[in-house]
């Protein structure tokens, strides 16, 4: 009597293209080698020293939220202050440094403190409220809206911070967040860049080789097991707020000492963008699922396709246009590939 021996999923063999496509960053490479390529042949500057220094930098400020913002979403959680923390800690920067003659550095300290204590904040109104994040943090997002605009004309009696050039070791704060430490062809490449590469990576590190990775997925995933396994929920989330905040709160600064000045309105209405690269990087809007170089791949797309438009003489508007398009045409394949991965042996 034949016996039917069942095959454990767990040690059941792999195709090498299923393993691929169970890379959630999979699609935004095929899409990124693509952009490139075309703008690349279509126009003069795109793949020169100085066409790449421009949407390299443009990618790096927004790569930076958009890894910070992926791992939330893989946390199950949605960040909508991310954008005004940007404004709202270099405002804090100019107005210490400008109009109280505070230290440089810690006027940078004081800003980081306070975005981390506004992240930490979301995450335990979250947490101890059970309020969906999306609305929580949009109140956040107008607070903080509120402050930068009216808190900064009542202090300073305007909605700009210029002139931070002249502040006491204002050159050597820009060596660290604003400067160009390489040039390629005669473009520079501003040190945001490598910060975008370093956050990346460890970014990158923590979700794949440490239990804080497995934490965050797990709580994104099926947050009643986490929680009965052993998985700190509390803790978990509030810490991808806080790291959210904290990617605010860098972003803020490399754009305050690359241009030494800064807007009430600086970083208002990027959160989207936000999450646009997150998805287009692979994470799923439920949560549980996604990459830290997916949404850096989705952030280099934006910064290839919002500077290519302009070297290829098109109009400007038919970014939003495009970014609709990408998003769900990601969120069609990531789910697409998600199915196919899981019924594929």
């Amino acid at each position: 009597m034949a016996t039917a021996i069942a095959v454990d999923e767990r040690v059941a063999r792999t195709s090498t293209l299923t393993r691929v496509m169970k890379r959630p960053e999979v699609g935004a490479l095929s899409a990124a080698i693509v952009i490139f390529v075309f703008f690349a042949l279509t126009t003069d500057v795109f793949a020169t020293g100085r066409g790449a220094s421009t949407w390299l930098q443009q990618a790096s400020t927004v790569g930076i939220m958009a890894v910070a913002v992926a791992l939330l979403m893989i946390g199950g959680e949605f960040d909508l202050s991310a954008g005004a923390i940007t404004g709202f800690t270099g405002l804090v920067v100019g107005v210490l440094t400008r109009e109280y003659g505070v230290n440089i550095f810690a006027a940078i300290l004081i800003s980081l403190a306070l975005a981390l204590l506004i992240g930490a904040v979301n995450g335990v109104l979250v947490m101890k409220t059970g309020l969906p994040s999306f609305i929580v943090t949009l109140g956040t997002f107008f607070v903080l809206q509120g402050i930068d605009l009216a808190g900064t004309k009542a202090l300073i009696g305007q909605v700009a911070i210029q002139g931070m050039s002249k502040v006491p070791y204002y050159d050597q704060a820009k060596t660290v967040f604003g400067s160009t430490p390489l040039t390629i062809d005669g473009g520079g490449i501003y040190v945001s860049v490598f910060w975008w590469l370093g956050v990346t990576a460890v970014a990158t590190w923590v979700l794949l080789r440490t239990r804080a990775g497995n934490w965050i997925f797990a709580v994104g995933g099926a947050v009643t097991a986490a929680r009965q396994v052993g998985v700190p929920v509390f803790r978990t989330k509030v810490g991808l707020f806080m790291t959210t905040a904290g990617a605010g709160w860098l972003v803020g600064m490399l754009l305050l000492f690359r241009t030494s000045t800064v807007q009430s309105n600086t970083g208002v209405g990027q959160e989207f963008i936000y999450i646009i690269c997150a998805v287009v990087g692979g994470c799923l809007m439920t949560g549980g699922y996604g990459s830290a170089i997916g949404a850096a791949l989705g952030a280099l797309i934006y910064g290839m396709v919002n500077q290519g438009i302009v070297y290829a003489g098109w109009d400007n508007n038919w970014l939003k246009a495009f970014l609709g398009v990408m998003l769900l045409g990601a969120v069609l394949l990531n789910e697409w590939v998600r199915k196919r991965a899981e019924t594929s042996r």
